[in-house]
């Protein structure tokens, strides 16, 4: 889709890393402490889904022994999009520039950052992105593999969007692009969230730069990716798929004369 004529989007100068947390009280200091060594004047804020492992309480000492470390407590677990909608409006309310989206498991390499928010410069979305020319996926079983690539090629075919990796995690959102698309009646909780949120930016006609980088399968602890997440997926997906032909089909209808229609 070609872009709409802009102008010179504003620099990017407040950054809060968003680090959603369910039981990864092993995982989180590690990907605390890269990520304020790779971009030191970003802010974290740990979204913790109430974890009975203690990983609030981890994140609460993280907050107090670094100013830029933040924490919001959240009672019950919810999904990831509903954690991630949490942090958006925190941000939004503090008046950021931008947002990223990592996982706190180390998949999301933060040493990628840099040149993911550099990409963010003249982008709307920029996502890190396994399936374009050098990304890649490593320790994966190949089972996993093959459903997420061909989940991606599902989603570029019934919903007719031009990005490779729509359902990435590692993300950048420039925050004007969260209020551009808006909010309020996001409803996806699970993964489909990702597809959510890239269908209304590429709809919306802004800019989604995907930069390539390696995922790596957690070391410590459990994926959150079961068989009701995926099922989730594929039903919204595909509903949202024929609502996008079938407004297509509108579209075309109410362009052709009337006598062509008879």
């Amino acid at each position: 889709m070609p872009d709409r004529p802009r102008e010179p989007r504003p620099p990017i100068e407040r950054i809060a890393v968003l680090i959603p947390t369910y039981n990864e009280r092993e995982n989180l200091p590690g990907i605390v402490e890269r990520v304020r060594a790779t971009v030191p004047d970003a802010d974290v804020l740990v979204l913790d889904d109430n974890s009975p492992d203690g990983t609030g309480r981890v994140a609460d000492e993280l907050a107090a022994a670094d100013p830029r470390v933040l924490v919001l407590h959240r009672e019950v677990k919810e999904g990831l999009g509903a954690a991630y909608l949490a942090g958006f409006r925190w941000a939004l309310e503090r008046d950021y520039d931008a947002v990223v989206e990592m996982d706190a498991d180390g998949s999301h390499r933060p040493e990628h950052l840099p040149v993911m928010l550099e990409a963010a410069a003249q982008a709307d979305l920029v996502i890190g992105s396994r399936y374009v020319p050098g990304g890649q996926v490593v320790n994966w079983p190949v089972e996993r593999k093959a459903i997420s690539v061909a989940g991606n090629v599902y989603i570029r075919a019934i919903l007719g969007m031009p990005v490779n990796d729509a359902t990435a995690g590692y993300r950048v959102y420039r925050c004007q692009t969260l209020r551009t698309i808006g909010l309020d009646d996001v409803e996806s909780a699970g993964y489909c969230f990702q597809t959510d949120l890239t269908v209304r930016t590429v709809r919306a006609g802004l800019t989604v730069v995907e930069v390539p980088i390696t995922f790596v399968e957690r070391e410590i602890g459990d994926s959150k990716m079961d068989g009701d997440v995926v099922r989730e997926s594929i039903t919204r997906i595909t509903t949202w798929g024929v609502q996008h032909r079938l407004a297509q089909a509108r579209r075309l209808l109410e362009r052709e004369p009337r006598w062509h229609r008879l």
